[in-house]
């Protein structure tokens, strides 16, 4: 079990089973709110069953901060669709939570073994992934491309390496031209599509410019929103991770 300490708020970090456990302790408010939620979306990041957050001991001096728990949960709604899970074992804690709207897309138990035991009937799905840590250097953008080769290739789905590799390609270009940081490559195939992912660990967040200027050609990222079926960063404690997700539909 490990603690972060993020001024007021620590959180313990634990397993059951197959899912993964985090316990803050302290005050959750306007100072706090980004420290939960990163964590919590780096902890999905990681694709345990689920993520369940013990929120018993946690104050919440406004009631309006309960949604960073929606927040968390929007970030990894389309990737890595990990469940995010409420534990609250005080009545007056549910009905503030529930009050506010979180369960709609964030369930609240009673306490941890109905959370474990709400998880019987979901299905874990069978995932294909590979990783590698890049050095800051140009030679990454074709070290990442022989990756996703090779990973592709492994996996039987030589049909998406082209539209992959430029994917890949943009992700870890923008690393180094905005960054001092190491890209870090994941990939992963669920039996149906497949998703990039690079981390780094700056915080910026990765976006495209609205406009282009005249006879200004389209940026690598406006290229991932134009060839994949849905791309996004999601924040974590440590930078970001900058995402597309690209089915078969996507083949060059």
């Amino acid at each position: 079990m490990a603690d972060e300490d993020a001024g007021v708020l620590t959180i313990a970090a634990d397993a059951m089973g197959a899912s993964a456990v985090l316990t803050p302790h302290g005050v959750l408010d306007s100072s706090t709110y980004r420290s939960l939620r990163d964590r919590i979306i780096k902890a999905a990041l990681e694709e345990p069953q689920a993520v369940i957050v013990d929120v018993t001991d946690l104050v919440v001096p406004a009631e309006s901060a309960w949604v960073v728990f929606t927040s968390a949960r929007w970030h990894v709604g389309t990737w890595p669709e990990v469940p995010i899970m409420l534990v609250c074992e005080h009545p007056a804690g549910r009905s503030a939570i529930a009050r506010n709207g979180v369960t709609r897309y964030v369930p609240v138990y009673p306490n941890l073994e109905a959370a474990i035991d709400s998880l019987a009937c979901v299905g874990v799905p069978v995932r294909r992934r590979a990783r590698a840590e890049l050095p800051a250097q140009l030679t990454s953008l074709s070290r990442a491309r022989e990756l996703v080769t090779e990973w592709l290739t492994a996996w039987s789905q030589t049909d998406l390496i082209p539209v992959t590799k430029v994917v890949v390609t943009a992700f870890v270009e923008n690393v180094l031209h905005h960054t001092d940081c190491m890209p870090c490559v994941r990939l992963e195939f669920d039996g149906s599509a497949v998703t990039v992912a690079v981390e780094d660990a700056d915080y910026a967040p990765a976006g495209v410019r609205e406009h282009l200027r005249p006879n200004e050609a389209p940026s690598g990222l406006r290229v991932v929103a134009a060839l994949c079926r849905a791309w996004g960063n999601s924040p974590t404690s440590t930078g970001k991770t900058v995402w597309a997700v690209i089915g078969p539909e996507n083949r060059l």
